[in-house]
């Protein structure tokens, strides 16, 4: 459809169109950047052991809000 006008497509050409554009706008959202990609071993360390820490040690949004005074 190389410079067809829109005016000139059918319906059907026309939802064609939008359905395409629409799944590869999806695509290049939903995709992952760094699929294939590896973690540097320092910070995949970093990150086993954070997931390992008590969860006792991390604040709401609401508890550093007020510590800062501020009005969340």
């Amino acid at each position: 459809m190389d410079n067809t006008k829109v005016a000139d497509l059918t319906v059907d050409e026309f939802r064609s169109v939008i359905r395409e554009t629409v799944a590869q706008t999806l695509a290049e959202l939903l995709s992952d950047p760094d699929e294939g990609l590896t973690l540097r071993e320092e910070l995949s360390s970093e990150l086993l052991a954070a997931l390992k820490e008590p969860k006792a040690q991390y604040k709401t949004a609401q508890t550093v809000a007020e510590n800062l005074g501020l009005d969340w």
